[in-house]
C-alpha cells in the first residue's frame, strides 16, 4: 500500500519533540510490512540540507492565498537518508527558509502566516492524492497533529469536487493542546469551499482551527496512547474538542508510540562511553561514573541520579519539581536536567544548580547526544506531567534500566506499572503516582529511594523494565490495520 506520512519534522533532521521521532520512526517500521511509504515536509533549512539525489516534481501554483508570501514554490522529490525515507519537500523559500525555528521566531514569537504555510502543507497533500506526482500517488494520507490538520479538509474538497474517493486519510492528535488555530478572517486565504467554514468544518469558536479540520473531516483519528484517547473525550483534557471527538469515538483509536531500536539501545548505542544490556549492566556504573565527573557532581556510586529530558513547562509538572528540588536532595537524590522553554524556568533551575553544585546540574537547550547520556547514566526518570498523551522518555528510561518516576496520566499510565510489596516480582517497571503536586512527587521520590537501598528488589524491577517491548512493530501493524480499513 502507498502511504503518504504529512507532518512538519522527522528526525533526525529537525526535531522540537516527540512528533519528530514518530515521523522517522513509523515509516521504516510500515516498510517493513511490506508498504511504499513517503514522507511530505516543508522545506525547512535542515529539511533541504538532507535531501539527497533531489529532482523537481513540479512548480506549485497553489489558491492565491496560500501563494501570498511564498514567492517561488516547487514540490521536490528525493531521499532523506539520515531518516531512511523517501519524500516530498515543499520548496518555498518565502515561507520556510528563516532563521528562527519551524513556528515561531529567536523570540518565542509565533509566525503571523503560520496558517499559510501549514495551510501549503495541507493543500500539497491532497494535491498528490490527485496525481500531482504522475508517477506515484498514495492510498492514505496519514496526517500528523496541528500543522498537517488541512490535509484531511483539503482532501474532502477534492473528492466532493470530483464526486469520487481519491484516498483515505488518518489524523494522528500528537498533542491535542497545540491546536493551530488563527483569527476567522484567514479562512478566506486557504481557497477551500464556503461550506468548509462553521462548526461542521474548520470553525472553531470562532476562530479557524487546524486541528479542528483535521478532527472533523479525517477518515479515522489516532492518538498516541489508548489512555489518552479516553482522556481527551472528557472536558477536562479535551481542549474544548471533547464533544466532537465523543461523536467520532468510533473512529478514534489510541496507538502507542514506540522506541526506535536502532536510535535508543543501550547495547549499540555509540552515543555512550560505555554499552550495556539486562544481562551486563557494568557499563550502565561506567555511564553513571562517567555523568558524575562530567556534571561536577560528587562522583558516589551508591547515590541515586534521577534525571529529567524535557520542554521546561508547566504541563510537563516541572515547577512541581522545584518545588520538591530541596526535599529531594534531602532524601539523598542526585538531579540531572536537559531542557529548555519558559524563561522563568530556565532561570530557577540554573539558581538550584549554582546553589548546590554537588547535587543539582542543569543543562538549559537540547543536546540529542547529551540525552542519551544522561538518560543511561542515571537511576531514575522524573515525568510528572500535568498530561501527557504519551511521553517517550520514560519509555527510553525504560529501555535503559533508568526506572520511571510518573503521574498516571495518559501514556505514562500505559507503558509504566507501579512498584507495590505485591507487584515487584510480577509486573512493577517503576514509580507510579496520582496527585499533580509536589507533595505527591516528593512520596513517589521517597518510595523509589526506599527501593533502591534494596539493591534485590532493585534489580528485579530494573531488568524487568529493561525487557519491556516497546518497539515500532505493534504500532505499525495498528496503524496498518487503519489504513486498510480507509485506502483509496
Amino acid at each position: 500500500m502507498r502511504v503518504l506520512q504529512v507532518c512538519a519534522e522527522i528526525f533526525p533532521l529537525l526535531k522540537t519533540g516527540g512528533l519528530a521521532d514518530v515521523a522517522g520512526a513509523l515509516p521504516p517500521a510500515l516498510r517493513a510490512r511490506g508498504h511504499e511509504v513517503r514522507v511530505l515536509l516543508p522545506g525547512f533549512d535542515a529539511i533541504l540540507a538532507g535531501l539527497e539525489d533531489a529532482v523537481i516534481v513540479c512548480d506549485l501554483y497553489p489558491p492565491a492565498g496560500l501563494s501570498w508570501g511564498a514567492g517561488r514554490a516547487r514540490l521536490l522529490y528525493g531521499r532523506l537518508q539520515a531518516a531512511d525515507v523517501e519524500a516530498y519537500v515543499i520548496d518555498a523559500p518565502g515561507f520556510y527558509a528563516r532563521p528562527g525555528g519551524p513556528y515561531a521566531d529567536a523570540h518565542q514569537q509565533a509566525y503571523g502566516d503560520n496558517h499559510l504555510r501549514f495551510g501549503l502543507l495541507g493543500w500539497v497533500a491532497a494535491e498528490l492524492a490527485q496525481g500531482m506526482d504522475p508517477y506515484w500517488s498514495p492510498a492514505v494520507l496519514h496526517a500528523h497533529d496541528w500543522h498537517a490538520g488541512l490535509a484531511p479538509v483539503y482532501l474532502r474538497a477534492a473528492q466532493q469536487a470530483r464526486h469520487q474517493h481519491l484516498a483515505g486519510s488518518v489524523f494522528t492528535v500528537h498533542n491535542l493542546a497545540y491546536q493551530g488555530c488563527f483569527a476567522a478572517n484567514h479562512f478566506a486565504e486557504l481557497g477551500l469551499p464556503a461550506q468548509f467554514w462553521g462548526v461542521e468544518g474548520v470553525e472553531f469558536h470562532g476562530q479557524l482551527g487546524f486541528m479542528k479540520g483535521g478532527l472533523y473531516h479525517a477518515d479515522r483519528l489516532t492518538t498516541v496512547s489508548p489512555t489518552y484517547a479516553d482522556e481527551i473525550q472528557r472536558p477536562e483534557q479535551g481542549c474544548g474538542l471533547d464533544g466532537l471527538l465523543r461523536t467520532r469515538a468510533a473512529d478514534l483509536s489510541g496507538i502507542l508510540n514506540g522506541v526506535d531500536d536502532a536510535v535508543w539501545n543501550p547495547a549499540t548505542d555509540a552515543l555512550l562511553p560505555a554499552t550495556f544490556d539486562v544481562a551486563d549492566l557494568s557499563g550502565k556504573a561506567l555511564c553513571k561514573a562517567d555523568l558524575q565527573r562530567e556534571l561536577g557532581l560528587a562522583v558516589d556510586p551508591d547515590r541515586p541520579i534521577a534525571c529529567i529530558v524535557s520542554r521546561l513547562t508547566e504541563q510537563k509538572g516541572l515547577h512541581l519539581v522545584l518545588q520538591a528540588l530541596p526535599g529531594l536532595v534531602a532524601q539523598g537524590w542526585q538531579f540531572a536536567m536537559l531542557g529548555s522553554g519558559d524563561a522563568w524556568m530556565e532561570a530557577a533551575f540554573r539558581d538550584a544548580a549554582h546553589a548546590q553544585p554537588a547535587a543539582i546540574a542543569v543543562r538549559i537547550g537540547y543536546d540529542e547526544r547529551f540525552a542519551h547520556r544522561l538518560i543511561a547514566g542515571s537511576d531514575a526518570i522524573l515525568v510528572p506531567s500535568r498530561f501527557e498523551p504519551c511521553g517517550l522518555t520514560q519509555l527510553y528510561g525504560l529501555k535503559y534500566g533508568t526506572l520511571p518516576v510518573v503521574r498516571r496520566v495518559g501514556g505514562l499510565a500505559d507503558t509504566v506499572a507501579d512498584t507495590q510489596l505485591d507487584t515487584i516480582d510480577t509486573v512493577a517497571t517503576g514509580i507510579v503516582f496520582e496527585e499533580f503536586s509536589a507533595t505527591a512527587l516528593l512520596a513517589a521520590t521517597a518510595r523509589a529511594k526506599a527501593l533502591h537501598r534494596r539493591p534485590a528488589d532493585w534489580a528485579t524491577v530494573r531488568s524487568r523494565a529493561m525487557q519491556q517491548g516497546f518497539g515500532w512493530a505493534d504500532a505499525a501493524r495498528q496503524y496498518e490495520s487503519l489504513y486498510l480499513q480507509v485506502q483509496g
